[in-house]
């Protein structure tokens, strides 16, 4: 029994620290809600919407669980939204108030912010699914590039009369084994052996920008009948 305790408390002094404690792993932006855009990842600049009525604040996005009313005649920043709410923090009837409300309580100086918010959240799900796939398409950012891809192997910038282009390479490479056949001396029986493992090119994939925007995409190895992603670019607000 003695002999078994030391033995446990030997290999619990030299294990790493990360073996003998596991953590839960923290999950990433595409672990969250699907349906739900958050603003700030996506928007150079705040969304801020006017509050034209008192309205219902909820804690979730399905409006089930209340918590308080949102005052009229305020201006509020956009956080989140999905298709039918907007996730938002301003001013309460007795203190601030953070949650979801109806998009009937806003307006905004841009006459098609409606419609604009609506492309918005139908892209960034588009884009969100591509960069789960880690693909990339004709239409995206370069820091949604990167998050699909991570960084690239190669860069290229240029500043013109036009304005900015770059090129992205990305060079994936495969270790490939090199055999040789061998005779047995004592045996005479012939089998193969590795005498080396050498790093070759498998593919390469060629992105170019313009004005921070995706234009063109070159594959090495494109896949027969798959066709190149274009998603819709960025949204414009008017401020």
């Amino acid at each position: 029994m003695k002999t078994a305790l030391v033995s446990a408390l030997l290999v619990s002094l030299f294990l790493p620290a990360a073996a003998q404690t596991r953590r839960p792993e923290r999950k990433t932006l595409l672990d969250r809600d699907p349906d739900v855009i958050h603003l700030a990842e996506h928007v150079k600049n705040p969304i801020e919407l006017r509050v034209i009525k008192d309205a219902t604040v909820f804690s979730d996005k399905n409006g089930k669980n209340q918590l308080g009313a949102l005052v009229a005649d305020q201006v509020v920043v956009l956080e989140a939204m999905t298709e039918r709410a907007y996730k938002v923090r301003g001013k309460g009837t007795r203190h601030g108030i953070s949650g979801w409300v109806g998009p009937h309580a806003f307006a905004s100086k841009d006459p098609d912010f409606v419609a604009n918010l609506k492309k918005l959240h139908a892209r960034q799900i588009e884009v969100q699914a591509l960069i789960a796939e880690r693909q990339v398409a004709i239409g995206m950012t370069p820091e949604e590039v990167d998050k699909a891809r991570g960084a690239p192997t190669k860069t290229q910038l240029k500043q013109t009369d036009k304005g900015e282009t770059g090129r992205w390479e990305y060079i994936d490479y495969e270790q490939v084994s090199h055999y040789s056949t061998v005779r047995d001396p004592v045996s005479g029986q012939i089998y193969r052996q590795l005498t080396h493992v050498t790093e070759e090119i498998k593919g390469k994939t060629v992105v170019e920008f313009r004005n921070g925007v995706v234009i063109s995409l070159e594959e090495s190895e494109r896949r027969r009948g798959v066709d190149v992603r274009i998603v819709v670019p960025p949204v414009i607000f008017a401020w």
